[in-house]
């Protein structure tokens, strides 16, 4: 093969019609690109143009993956231009389609690692073909079982790792040569995709117990032996094993799971925004988690330790908690509680009729919530009787129904400005358009993770943090603020994604200068902005 086959197949060097007529004599391309030279402005303008020219979210999709996947800079280049319309594309809620029709439409790796529980001494070896000799810092992988809020699909869940890297980059300017997507097959109990002839993935069902934590504990440390110093972000493993694994490794290692902190993170950055436009205090909040899974206990337990971080007492702050999952609001005696759930579940005895608290509108008429976040996946449960009532006894009433894709939102944003006459503060989990109601523009905040992990990831990355601790993600959470101006009608809760370059630099200049203050960052890290800034790509020629 030659130098130019070579060149022009790899995504990290091919410039296409950009390479300059020295560059082609150099590097023996002469003779193999039409002969004009293009700027990077004029290949995106082509792009953008065969871009709007495919009818629907997934052929967008498809048509950016093939230019992902022939020129990395100059689909960085193209999403950098048009983030906020591409976003919803590359990843949610275009990516779930494009998940389930993976194994279907496959036609390139995208530089993935593929690690099969069947051949575990593989891994080491795996990690290194993935990495092609390029120097690794970031890792994303899933399991793939708990994907969005579309369920398990097995090894075709490796574009969410692809995805979600693709939002480190755009969004923080985290080096796309020094990142790696991995996907753990350890089978699928999708029966969908047992059946499925054209399903790419072991072919069994999912492999538990010892055998599996063995396999993900062989990846961790084969990851950080190819890759030293590594940041390992999890990604939608299952309910059962994405706090346990997440706890293992958290003091060893810089590790973040999405689902259990992201989640949390974002919504309690969304909760302190509610806060400057109601001029309410954090520790007066009373909140229901309607979804007490992964996310959920996530999002309680990040808004819990905020209350301590506001001085309040354990046992008290516990009181301002309740969860509500499938059989209703969470007691003591509810079988099947997870070890998250157990801190914050309630005595039956508060209650005058415990039995009868399976009914969201009853249950929100017995405890008073002032914040309730939805990650449930049902739809359309945040009913009109139940935000009514909400909004009896909360004079700003702040709603957040988060779940995802869009078709499993727990209320639209539209009702729920409707039926609280305008007092709701609301986000939600996917893009919403503003809310026109009574002459106010109500400007919707999405509840996105893509809003927190890429600037704390370019923070730990840039501080070489040891590892990932509460004050990180606490400082991530805070930075946010002052974005938004609070007093104008109508204000968001969150930051707008149009304005994600801006704040992920804040985030990342945040969480690394908490990592220098608590002694975690590298011996040659002093100055939080100076070491982002060395740290941040551009996507250039």
């Amino acid at each position: 093969m030659t130098n130019a086959y070579n060149i022009l197949n790899d995504p990290f060097l091919n410039k296409g019609t950009a390479f300059t007529k020295s560059e082609r004599e150099t590097l023996g391309l002469v003779g193999t690109l039409p002969d004009f030279v293009q700027t990077i402005e004029e290949q995106a303008e082509r792009i953008y143009d065969q871009y709007q020219q495919r009818p629907d979210g997934l052929q967008k999709r498809e048509y950016l993956m093939e230019v992902f996947d022939t020129n990395r800079t100059l689909f960085y280049y193209v999403l950098e231009q048009h983030l906020e319309e591409m976003l919803p594309i590359v990843y949610d809620p275009v990516i779930s389609p494009a998940i389930k029709h993976y194994s279907k439409i496959f036609m390139r790796p995208q530089n993935a690692a593929f690690l099969s529980i069947d051949n575990p001494d593989a891994i080491t070896k795996s990690l290194k073909n993935a990495a092609g000799g390029r120097k690794i810092k970031l890792i994303v992988v899933t399991d793939g079982e708990g994907i969005l809020g579309i369920g398990d699909w097995g090894t075709d869940g490796v574009n969410i790792s692809v995805g979600k890297l693709m939002i480190y980059t755009a969004a923080a300017g985290v080096d796309p040569r020094e990142v790696l997507p991995v996907v753990l097959d350890v089978g699928t109990n999708n029966k969908e995709l047992l059946d499925n002839p054209f399903y790419l993935g072991n072919k069994h069902e999912r492999v538990t117990g010892d055998k599996y934590y063995d396999f993900v504990d062989k990846f961790v440390k084969s990851a950080r032996e190819v890759f030293k110093d590594v940041y390992i972000h999890f990604e939608d493993f299952g309910r059962d094993n994405a706090t346990k694994i997440l706890n293992k490794y958290r003091k060893e290692i810089p590790v973040f799971n999405d689902d259990v902190q992201g989640t949390g993170i974002v919504c309690l950055s969304g909760v302190l925004g509610a806060l400057n436009i109601s001029k309410e205090k954090f520790t007066d909040q009373v909140f229901l988690t309607y979804g007490a899974g992964t996310a959920g206990m996530g999002i309680a337990n990040m808004m819990y330790r905020e209350m301590l971080v506001e001085g309040m007492d354990p046992q008290e702050a516990k009181k301002h908690f309740y969860l509500v999952d499938r059989q209703g609001l969470l007691f003591e005696d509810t079988p099947g509680l997870t070890p998250e759930q157990k801190p914050f579940v309630r005595k039956r005895s508060e209650f005058d009729n415990p039995d009868e608290l399976t009914d969201l509108e009853k249950i929100i008429a017995a405890v008073h919530p002032t914040v309730m976040i939805g990650t449930s996946t049902n739809a359309g449960a945040f009913t009109e009787g139940a935000i009514k009532e909400m909004a009896k006894h909360a004079k700003r009433p702040i709603i957040f129904p988060i779940s995802n894709p869009t078709e499993l939102l727990e209320a639209t944003a539209e009702d729920l400005i409707k039926w609280t006459d305008g007092r709701a503060l609301v986000a939600t989990g996917v893009p919403s358009a503003p809310v026109e109601y009574k002459g106010v523009t109500y400007n919707i905040g999405q509840a996105n993770n893509a809003l927190i992990y890429p600037g704390l990831g370019l923070g730990v990355l840039a501080s070489e943090s040891k590892l990932v601790t509460d004050e990180l993600l606490s400082a991530a959470a805070h930075s946010l603020g002052g974005i938004v101006d609070p007093n104008e009608p109508g204000a968001a809760v969150l930051p707008p994604v149009s304005k994600l370059p801006t704040f992920t630099e804040k985030e990342a200049i945040a969480v690394a200068q908490a990592a220098i203050d608590a002694g975690l960052a590298g011996d040659n890290i002093k100055d939080a902005k100076a070491a982002t800034d060395d740290m941040k790509w551009q996507p250039r020629y």
